[in-house]
């Protein structure tokens, strides 16, 4: 009897379907400059945006084999 997917093809759906809504949920964040106004920003600011930065470069990084990730 010949194996089939359905169950791993499920749970990819499932990861990208919820990687799509958080990326929906950071552009519409981004958009609004991280609900940060311009007169408002402070370091604190700047170094939540960083971790932000790193975590993101950290998952492209291994997406696109690129950094400590390329080949």
């Amino acid at each position: 009897m010949p194996k089939t997917n359905d169950a791993a093809l499920a749970a990819f759906i499932s990861a990208k379907t919820e990687i799509d809504a958080m990326l929906e949920r950071l552009a519409a964040l981004s958009a609004d400059h991280f609900e940060c106004s311009p007169e408002d920003v402070n370091w604190g600011d700047v170094g939540t945006l960083e971790h932000y930065r790193a975590r993101l470069r950290e998952i492209t990084d291994m997406a696109f084999r690129e950094g400590e990730h390329a080949n």
